[in-house]
C-alpha cells in the first residue's frame, strides 16, 4: 500500500508536459503527455532535489561528493548526472539515508553552503567589477559547465562554462545566451576493427536542470528571426549556474517544419544553411529573446565570432530604446561590446557567401533606412 501512495504521489508530482512530442493530428495527439515515475524523497533529504536542478553542484566537490557517496557505482552509471541518479536510487536507499546521522550532516553542510550564496554585489567587493550597471550578456556557441549538460565539444566551451561559474562565485551580473541542442555534440568511440565512430545521442530534457522560460501571460516564451530557408521559432529554456542564468533558444518546435527544427540539433552542424541559421538564432534571437524579458544588457560579450549577429540586433534595439539614428547607435554599440576569439587563423572562423546572408537582414533595412547591400558591409 505504501509503495501504491508514494507511486501515486511522485505521478502527481512529476507529469511534465512535452509539447515538442506533437507529431500527429490536432485532434488526435494534441493532449499528448509524458509522466515520469520517481521514488519518494523523504522530507529530511528534500534539498536533494533542489541541489540537483542548480549547476553549482558541478563546481563544489563536498556537493559531488554528498551524491557519489549515497551510492558510487549509481552514480557512476547515471553519468554523474544527479537528477537521472535521484530517480535511480533505491526507495530503500532513501529510507536509510534519512536516518544516517552522517549523510544528514554532510547534506546539512552542503545545503548551509548553497543557501549562503549572495547573488547581489555588496559593499565587501573592493575590485571594481561589482560596480557593473546592468547585465553582461555572454553570447557563445557551446558552454561546458558540466558533463551532463552536453552543450559543448572543447576548450570554447569549457572556457564559456568557467566564465559563468566565475561570473557567480565573484557576483557578477552575467547573464549567458546559448543554443539547446537536442543531441548535442558526437561522442566518440571505437568499433569492432579499431576504427573511430561517432554517434549524436538524443538528449534527454527530462533529465536537463532545465525549465521553459514564460511570459507574463503565462505562455511558453518564442523568439522568431529571419533565416535562409525562412522564418525560424525558437522556444526559449533556463539553466541556472549558481547565481548565473543561462537562456537556452531551441528551435525543436512543432510550428517549425522539420528542416528548421533541425537547426538546434546538433552543435557545429557542417551544412551551411544549417550554420547560418544557428548563427542567426545565436546573435538575433539570443537578443530579441533578452528584450522579451525586459533584460536590455548594458554590455555584451561575443565569445568567438559565431554570435555576431547580435551586434546586428543590439544596433536596432538602441536605435528604438534610446531614439538615436544608426550613426549614434554605430558609437555606442562597439564601445559596450567585447570579444574574445580562441583560434586566430582563417579557418577557425565561418565564411558565408553574401547572397546566403542577404535575405536575412533585408529586415533590418526599414530599421537602418539603408540598404542591405550597406548592412552587409
Amino acid at each position: 500500500m505504501r509503495f501504491a501512495l508514494d507511486l501515486i504521489r511522485a505521478v502527481s508530482l512529476f507529469s511534465i508536459e512535452r509539447s515538442n512530442l506533437y507529431m500527429g493530428s490536432e485532434n488526435s495527439m494534441n493532449h499528448l503527455k509524458t509522466f515520469q515515475v520517481l521514488p519518494a524523497i523523504p522530507e529530511a533529504l528534500s534539498f536533494l532535489e533542489t541541489l540537483s536542478r542548480n549547476l553549482w553542484w558541478s563546481w563544489q566537490h563536498d556537493a559531488i561528493e554528498l551524491f557519489r557517496r549515497m551510492d558510487p557505482r549509481l552514480w557512476a552509471r547515471a553519468e554523474r548526472n544527479p537528477i537521472a541518479f535521484l530517480s535511480m536510487v533505491p526507495q530503500r536507499r532513501y529510507e536509510e539515508l534519512a536516518e544516517d546521522k552522517s549523510f544528514q550532516a554532510h547534506l546539512e553542510r552542503v545545503k548551509k553552503r548553497f543557501e549562503s550564496i549572495r547573488c547581489k554585489p555588496s559593499d565587501e567587493f573592493e575590485f571594481p567589477y561589482a560596480q557593473i550597471q546592468g547585465e553582461v550578456a555572454y553570447f557563445s556557441m557551446e558552454f561546458g559547465v558540466h558533463e551532463s549538460l552536453p552543450l559543448f565539444a572543447g576548450g570554447l566551451g569549457v572556457l564559456a562554462g568557467d566564465h559563468l561559474k566565475a561570473a557567480s562565485d565573484m557576483v557578477l551580473p552575467v547573464i549567458g545566451i546559448g543554443l539547446l541542442y537536442r543531441q548535442g555534440y558526437f561522442f566518440q568511440f571505437l568499433s569492432q576493427d579499431g576504427m573511430q565512430q561517432e554517434a549524436y545521442p538524443e538528449c534527454d530534457f527530462f533529465h536537463l536542470p532545465i525549465e521553459r522560460v514564460a511570459e507574463a501571460a503565462g505562455k511558453d516564451l518564442c523568439v522568431s528571426v529571419t533565416g535562409p530557408d525562412g522564418e525560424i521559432r525558437a522556444c526559449v529554456w533556463k539553466t541556472q549556474i549558481g547565481c548565473v542564468p543561462l537562456y537556452l533558444l531551441d528551435a525543436n518546435l512543432p510550428d517549425n517544419p522539420p528542416h528548421i527544427r533541425d537547426v538546434t540539433a546538433m552543435l557545429y552542424e557542417e551544412d551551411q544553411k544549417i550554420r547560418l541559421s544557428q548563427e542567426l538564432l545565436l546573435g538575433v534571437g539570443g537578443m530579441r529573446a533578452l528584450a522579451a524579458m525586459d533584460i536590455y544588457p548594458s554590455v555584451i560579450h561575443l565569445n568567438e565570432g559565431h554570435c555576431s549577429f547580435a551586434c546586428i540586433e543590439r544596433l536596432a534595439q538602441i536605435m528604438a530604446r534610446h531614439s538615436v539614428t544608426l550613426k549614434e547607435a554605430l558609437q555606442i554599440g562597439p564601445r559596450s561590446t567585447v570579444f574574445t576569439t580562441h583560434t586566430p587563423v582563417a579557418v577557425g572562423h565561418d565564411e558565408f557567401p553574401a547572397e546566403l546572408v542577404k535575405p536575412c537582414l533585408v529586415p533590418f533595412e526599414k530599421t537602418f533606412g539603408i540598404p542591405v547591400d550597406e548592412i552587409l558591409s
